[in-house]
């Protein structure tokens, strides 16, 4: 079969990319006989240029020009085999993608079923400085993955994942597609804590979801044979500076090397100082803002950031490139770069126990796990608080 998009690259040198090629086939594959400044309109392409896409397209043979632009059969061909559509429920796609709360009604049976996968997902490791997003939050990121085209047919990499988004993405898949043969896209997930990794294979075994799970320390690069492969990726990182940078790299260096590619970064709002700084390791990563949502993620007890974090989407360029190529030492996590000794009371007994990096317990978490060293009671008030 023709690779229509490469073939059509060659000959209209798009400083934008491929993905906009693709994005102008499924245009005219979902609406026949759109006229070409609409086109131009849902592509964000100056018309000159998508006359030009449409020529080259017309003389490969994919589209074709009536009373506007449509896919010739070989096009929709091209778009049900090599791009993924084929077997895709129209109607449900159309409805998830143009009305922002239709999936609450349409989507409700997969609503459901995440809130029950959640229920018993692994404990947070506040050292890893995991946190747990709402059923709502992972299910609006998957969703903002099908509206950018970069979730059919697509090789997806959850860099990090306690959200448990892989599952949300492969069960919105499960539903896209009645057929499940007919589904061509695949999610992987790496991670360094194997609890979330066997739980996530376990949901994905029992849903017949398209998810692999690699386990990987971010401190090392990641694996060469998960480099240069996906077309999106994920990422919650821990929220400082270092955190951020070095899980972006790890997954800019699992992308193909393509301009116009997507990557969901969450964190957490910040300071203006703070995000010029993250600005400044999106330029160093050779990355552009696409979209910033505020407030777009939420979480559970997370008080420390108000339960509420920024959705982030960046998009790749010509000079994208992981900003840390080589091993990571230095300090990673909140609590790495934070180090504090806090001492607690225990408010049946008044034992003070105290917790910190190096102290006999870590975090507070596990002071309440395992109880009052004297009395065993799981209720403490913070009396003290200062750095280790």
């Amino acid at each position: 079969m023709k690779n229509y998009i490469e073939e059509t690259y060659k000959q209209v040198h798009l400083q934008e990319g491929q993905r906009v090629i693709e994005q102008f086939l499924i245009e005219c594959y979902f609406h026949p006989d759109i006229p070409t400044k609409e086109l131009a309109r849902k592509v964000l392409l100056p018309v000159p240029v998508a006359t030009a896409i449409k020529k080259e397209l017309i003389k490969a043979g994919a589209v074709e020009q009536a009373n506007g632009v449509r896919c010739t059969t070989s096009g929709r061909e091209y778009v049900e085999k090599a791009l993924g559509y084929g077997g895709l429920d129209h109607d449900l796609f159309q409805k998830l993608i143009s009305e922002d709360e239709a999936w609450k009604a349409e989507l409700a049976d997969v609503r459901t079923s995440m809130e029950e996968i959640f229920s018993t997902r692994p404990q947070v490791d506040v050292l890893l400085d995991q946190s747990k997003c709402t059923v709502e939050t992972s299910m609006r990121r998957a969703l903002l993955c099908l509206r950018d085209q970069a979730l059919l047919g697509k090789k997806i990499l959850c860099v990090g994942d306690d959200d448990l988004v892989s599952v949300a993405l492969g069960l919105l898949l499960k539903r896209l597609y009645p057929s499940a043969e007919r589904q061509a896209a695949r999610i992987d997930v790496i991670d360094i804590d194997q609890r979330f990794l066997q739980y996530i294979e376990a949901i994905a075994a029992e849903h017949q979801l398209p998810i692999t799970c690699h386990q990987a320390d971010l401190r090392k690069p990641l694996p060469k044979r998960l480099h240069g492969k996906y077309d999106c990726f994920f990422t919650d990182p821990p929220y400082t500076l270092s955190g951020m940078s070095l899980f972006l790299s790890r997954g800019i260096s699992a992308l193909q090397k393509q301009k116009g590619l997507s990557i969901y970064l969450s964190f957490a709002h910040k300071s203006p100082d703070f995000t010029l700084a993250m600005q400044r390791e999106f330029v160093r990563a050779g990355l552009t803002v696409r979209e910033v949502i505020s407030h777009f993620n939420e979480y559970e007890a997370a008080q420390m950031i108000g339960n509420r974090g920024q959705m982030i989407v960046l998009t790749t360029t010509e000079m994208t490139t992981p900003g840390i190529p080589q091993a990571f030492h230095d300090a990673l996590y909140t609590g790495e770069e934070k180090q504090t000794l806090r001492t607690y009371r225990c408010k049946r007994c008044d034992e003070a126990v105290r917790v910190g990096a190096k102290a006999a317990f870590k975090t507070i978490e596990e002071l309440k796990g395992r109880g009052c060293p004297r009395c065993k009671n799981t209720i403490f008030k913070l009396v003290s608080r200062k750095k280790a």
